[in-house]
């Protein structure tokens, strides 16, 4: 007997193919692959369905659904009641990922043509024009944070910039420095260049960082005047710069004089970034808006993966005065979850119940 192609068995069903881990390099979460494979089995099925199945929250379905129809692997049908959602012919979806892939090759490889050679955990710099342009490209690169200590005199050269970051979502905490006399007169200069904009008189290194990744560290003197002699540095290492933003934070932020604090941002929102969605939520808190949120994350208690809704009934944060927090770094914010007090932090979270890597805030309708 002849055995043909046809006849051979799928190698993803012998196990000797990591279809997770595949999808997974395709940009697709572990819940939305749980939730695509789960729609792979059942062809078509209600949210409920596939929520019950795939061990998500039927709300999760209905946005991981969105996300999976933008990149053509289903097809959700809300115009029947209820909603259902369809994968779509498996080869049809690989077919799509090869001409995507396939047509970045030209892109990437003309970009990779004008690339510096490798990108170094650690750039000397001397110049003063070199620091001011890597800060410039850095805060242009944000997509979560940036924190910033610079001298007010040369705050133009980086003012659009920081402007652009908020206007765009993301949390801009800026120390303006060499101010004597904080004044109203500074305060509407600084509307609208950084989500919350504090004055400092005392001598600061100019401090950056984006994303809690790359960051510049300069001597004052090396960004006020050309020819001081002195050296910045320009850093990418994950592991410096939470220790640059626990000092920007932690022992200058709480010193300096609040100037500006942007109004609360639009609700729904999700924050990958915790110290947004604590900022937002004290926003709103003081704006006497009731804030719910819905956090994904892990026990800090066995780190098992957890999903918690409820309403924001304490905020602990020291992003916008007066603070409210035990100790200068800690931001924290404290859900009512069916009664019970469940506190929520950010990365590396030590005293909350939950690490949360993901928060969506809202404001329950009147």
């Amino acid at each position: 007997m002849t055995t043909g192609p046809d006849d051979l068995p799928d190698a993803a069903a012998t196990g000797d193919v990591d279809v997770e881990g595949l999808l997974k390099r395709f940009g697709l979460s572990d819940k939305e692959v749980d939730t695509y494979l789960t729609l792979l089995e059942h062809g078509e099925a209600k949210a409920s369905t596939v929520a019950e199945a795939a061990g998500v929250s039927k709300r999760y379905v209905y946005s991981a659904s969105e996300e999976l129809e933008a990149r053509g692997f289903v097809t959700v049908n809300d115009h029947v009641t209820p909603t259902t959602i369809r994968a779509n012919p498996p080869g049809e979806v690989v077919d799509r990922l090869a001409t995507d892939a396939q047509s970045m090759r030209p892109a990437l490889e003309a970009r990779f043509s004008r690339t510096e050679s490798v990108t170094e955990p650690f750039e000397v710099v001397k110049s003063r024009v070199t620091v001011v342009k890597r800060i410039r490209r850095a805060i242009g690169e944000a997509t979560a944070e940036v924190t910033l200590s610079f001298p007010l005199d040369r705050l133009d050269e980086v003012a659009d910039d920081l402007r652009a970051a908020a206007d765009r979502g993301v949390l801009v905490l800026l120390i303006v420095t060499g101010v004597d006399e904080p004044n109203d007169g500074l305060s509407r200069d600084l509307t609208g260049v950084a989500s919350a904009a504090r004055a400092w008189g005392q001598p600061m290194p100019s401090m950056l960082t984006v994303d809690n990744r790359t960051g510049v560290v300069a001597p004052p003197e090396m960004i006020e005047r050309s020819n001081s002699g002195k050296q910045g540095i320009v850093f990418s290492q994950q592991q410096l710069a939470p220790v640059i933003v626990g000092s920007f934070i932690g022992n200058y932020w709480p010193a300096a004089a609040e100037m500006v604090v942007a109004d609360p941002a639009p609700l729904p929102a999700s924050y990958t970034n915790f110290r947004q969605a604590v900022f937002q939520a004290e926003l709103h808190r003081r704006s006497d808006d009731t804030v719910r949120a819905h956090v994904d994350g892990r026990l800090i208690d066995g780190g098992e993966a957890v999903e918690v809704t409820g309403e924001v009934i304490d905020v602990s944060q020291g992003l916008v005065a007066p603070a409210t927090n035990d100790f200068p770094v800690q931001h924290t914010l404290t859900l009512d979850v069916d009664g019970e007090r469940v506190t929520v932090g950010g990365p590396g979270a030590f005293v909350e119940d939950i690490e949360a890597d993901e928060v969506e805030l809202s404001t329950p309708a009147e």
